[in-house]
């Protein structure tokens, strides 16, 4: 029997001899594609289909015979499966108990290919070039590229110190370039509603990263100026020396700019060594120039809190021309009030201290309103300017004052050998600014120095233990006793020079006789002085003794020699400018027998001014002391005593000055002019 052949499904309608019923049929179909499309929902039958790669993948894993368990990395850094790690293993236990062979983990296992190391040398050259590109946008558009100073400091984070060195002074320059002539204000104090301009944002951001950057950088110098020296480092090279270098830059550049406390404080720990070198000569200088350059009054407030701190710490263990800095500042000069230790009073107080009341302007209601209107208008160009008023920087000024005495008054009740000078000098120089409520302590204290140094030794603080005296080996005691009481005499003298000094010494009933016996007793010793009319810039060959050590510091700021001083301290004794008519005329013959003496050993300018001085004496009291000239007159009974303990106990009128005839023929054409000026002057008497 035959088989039927299968009946086929028919997919397309026969198509029709004139061809129109299969278009027909093609456009029913079409219609009937695109409706059913629109139920369709392709994503979710795509995430419902089964995973086949996840189960092909297990099953491959566990026909090789793997776990499937997470890699493990190694000390090298690779990662390697848990059954390597296993086989690994177990081979290492059995070499152990065979007991032939031992092999680390860490050396079976596979290590990860190191990378090539650059060589220093390009590592140098790319930072150079880089530093370049980033500095030269920074100068050309700053504005346009605020990251940029983010991007100077990551250079500096390499391991290589040359190239650390390269990014602090690249920023040093930089910074020093584009910091503005104004304070920026932080973030902090902007209000906190405020419509700004898109410029004004621009700008705004601009600062915020450079004071954002600048900050860091500063922090960046902190860290590298306190690190200490690698053995067989040159301290010129290192990266401290550097660091130190470009905060005193910047220091002297943009004193004005934010954060300039964390700069004196690079430069104050500096100032803190027991032993000057080039970076502590560098920092000293760049103090010098901030307090002799300040006008505001605010960076030398500063700079005198953190150096009196620090002084204060090391329990005035430093070195003495850190002390001097103090007379360089400049606003004390200018100050016209009067200050201790731990008060202040101003020209503008009264006695107890409150304001003197001005006597009141009428106005009207109009003017009132226009003045304030005009103080608001001020105060706000003020602070755009940064200026001071004459009243912040007069209560600068006091701080500043109250701070320096307070450190002079501590040192010399701690006496400090080898700061006595330094504080000498400050207290000749300031001793106008001082008050007058504290003469008494201060004279005091200066006749304990003269006292002191007559003795050839400085009295020690009994409870001082064996470590200060360690630390007192680092400071040697080279002093000047001479000029040490000869400054003493000029602040004794000086305290009285200034305004109502003459009430001051009668209400206090101040005892001025000790300082003037010493100066008599002294002009002998001072006249042979070698270092009579030496400064302390003068050139000075060292003593013939064979040490070719020179004694003297070459560091003091008061540039006045020994003469000027002795002279400063005569004109005060026997010419003072409260009443000069007062004094006794015992005292003048005796000084100027005494100064005739001294003027036959001097040198010329020294003798000069003597006679100079003399001159003035013969002007001034010519009928006290004319009979001293005069061979055939004595006012006096007995003989004279040059040495003597005493002014009074010289007996000077049973005396003649002769040495006028010797001085005739001095090798000096000036000192003999000067001779006969004065031998004019006593014959017009």
């Amino acid at each position: 029997m035959a088989s039927h052949p299968s009946k086929r499904r028919r997919l397309t309608p026969p198509r029709s001899e004139d061809g129109q019923g299969s278009t027909r049929n093609d456009t029913k179909v079409q219609k009937s594609f695109f409706k059913s499309a629109t139920d369709w929902n392709l994503e979710n039958d795509y995430e419902s289909r089964p995973r086949k790669g996840k189960r092909d993948m297990k099953k491959k894993t566990i026909a090789d015979g793997a776990t499937g368990r997470l890699p493990i990395k190694t000390a090298a850094g690779s990662w390697v499966p848990q059954d390597d790690v296993e086989s690994i293993a177990s081979d290492a236990e059995w070499l152990e108990s065979d007991g032939d062979h031992e092999a680390p983990l860490e050396e079976t296992l596979p290590r990860a290919p190191e990378q090539p190391k650059i060589p220093e040398r390009e590592q140098i050259k790319n930072a150079q070039e880089e530093l370049a590109k980033i500095a030269t946008l920074l100068n050309e558009d700053p504005e346009d590229h605020p990251g940029a100073f983010k991007a100077l400091a990551a250079v500096g984070d390499s391991r290589l110190k040359a190239v650390q060195k390269l990014a602090l002074v690249t920023q040093m320059a930089v910074y020093k370039d584009v910091i503005p002539g104004y304070r920026i204000r932080p973030a902090s104090e902007d209000p906190a509603v405020e419509k700004l301009s898109k410029d004004v944002k621009k700008v705004r951001m601009y600062e915020q990263a450079l004071v954002t950057g600048y900050h860091s950088y500063l922090k960046t110098l902190a860290t590298h100026a306190s690190t200490p020296l690698v053995k067989g480092e040159k301290r010129t090279k290192s990266l401290s020396s550097v660091a130190i270098t470009c905060a005193c830059t910047l220091l002297g550049a943009v004193p004005h700019f934010n954060f300039r406390s964390d700069l004196l404080r690079i430069l104050v720990r500096k100032l803190s060594a027991r032993r000057p070198d080039a970076d502590f000569i560098k920092c000293r200088k760049a103090i010098e120039t901030l307090l002799h350059e300040d006008e505001e009054g605010r960076p030398s407030m500063e700079a005198v809190s953190l150096l009196t701190k620090m002084m204060k710490a090391r329990d005035y263990h430093c070195d003495e021309s850190v002390l001097n800095l103090f007379l360089h500042l400049r606003l004390l000069s200018e100050f016209g009030g009067k200050a201790s230790h731990d008060d202040v009073d101003r020209p503008d107080e009264a006695p107890n201290g409150k304001k003197l009341k001005q006597k009141k302007e009428f106005r009207t209601k109009k003017q009132r309103k226009l003045m304030k209107e005009q103080k608001a208008a001020n105060r706000v160009m003020a602070q755009a300017d940064a200026t001071v008023t004459h009243e912040e920087r007069d209560q600068m000024q006091s701080e500043t004052l109250k701070m320096v005495f307070a450190t002079y008054f501590r040192i010399l009740k701690a006496r400090s050998p080898h700061l006595m000078g330094a504080v000498l000098e400050g207290l000749a120089k300031y001793s106008h600014l001082i008050n007058q409520n504290f003469f008494g302590d201060l004279l005091e204290a200066l006749k304990d120095l003269i006292r002191a140094a007559e003795l050839g030794k400085i009295e020690e603080s009994g409870d001082e233990d064996e470590e200060m005296a360690d630390t007192d080996d680092d400071f040697p005691d080279v002093r000047d006793t001479n000029r040490e009481a000869l400054l003493c005499t000029v602040t004794a003298f000086v305290l009285l020079a200034g305004q109502d000094a003459h009430n001051a010494r009668t209400g206090l009933h101040l005892d001025l006789s000790f300082f003037i016996t010493h100066l008599y007793r002294s002009l002998f010793s001072l006249s042979i002085n070698a270092d009579l009319e030496l400064g302390a810039k003068s050139l000075h060959l060292p003593d013939p003794d064979g040490s070719g050590v020179d004694k003297r510091k070459d560091f003091k700021v008061n540039l006045q020699t020994t003469t000027v001083l002795m002279m400063r301290c005569l004109s005060g004794v026997l010419l003072p400018p409260w009443n000069i008519r007062s004094v006794p005329p015992l005292r003048l013959a005796a000084f100027s027998k005494q100064l005739m003496s001294t003027c036959l050993q001097m040198p010329e300018r020294s003798c000069e001014a003597v006679l100079g001085f003399l001159q003035d004496i013969l002007h001034t009291h010519g009928k006290k002391v004319n009979a001293l000239w005069n061979t055939e007159e004595r006012k006096g009974d007995g003989t004279f005593k040059p040495l003597s303990e005493t002014v009074e106990g010289s007996n000077p009128f049973t005396a003649t000055i002769w040495e006028g005839e010797l001085l005739k023929k001095h090798y000096c054409p000036k000192v003999r002019e000067e001779l006969k000026l004065m031998e004019k002057s006593l014959r017009s008497i």
